[in-house]
């Protein structure tokens, strides 16, 4: 998406090769932020963890406007890509495009997590899959 310019308003974004110059596969934790992004409207204000795996997963920014996730910390490993802004994802300006670099489809069970909190070992399906019913629910309304 990044690529194909469909998040210029976004400050012309580009995705480069990570800090660290390797590829970097890695369970951490990432911060739902208040966005338009249609994906993450249920999710918005989350803290939840996910598996990244990419060798060129920074996005390279002139602003934060249009961060939807952002990694929790700052600092490698946190950020494992050295993005701008801690970005994990961004969307366009309407919401309709989000640009993510962690997987969160790798994370839809609770058993594919690296950690899952003790608090809900009865989740039968992780917070992650809201973003998918969120994409539905907005389908919905557009017909």
């Amino acid at each position: 998406m990044v690529a194909l310019g469909l998040l210029e308003e976004s400050g012309f974004p580009q995705m480069l090769h990570n800090d660290s110059g390797k590829f970097e596969s890695a369970f951490v934790n990432v911060t739902v932020e208040n966005s338009k992004a249609v994906m993450l409207q249920t999710l918005a204000g989350s803290r939840l963890g996910v598996w990244v795996a990419h060798g060129e997963g920074k996005f390279s920014l002139n602003h934060d406007a249009f961060v939807a996730v952002s990694y929790s910390y700052e600092a490698y490993p946190g950020n494992p890509n050295g993005s701008d802004y801690s970005a994990a994802g961004i969307c366009s300006a309407d919401g309709r495009h989000l640009a993510m670099m962690p997987h969160p489809e790798r994370g839809i069970y609770p058993e594919n997590w690296a950690y899952y909190p003790n608090d809900r070992k009865a989740d039968e399906i992780s917070p992650w899959l809201l973003m998918f019913l969120d994409a539905l629910a907005w389908i919905k309304k557009q017909k």
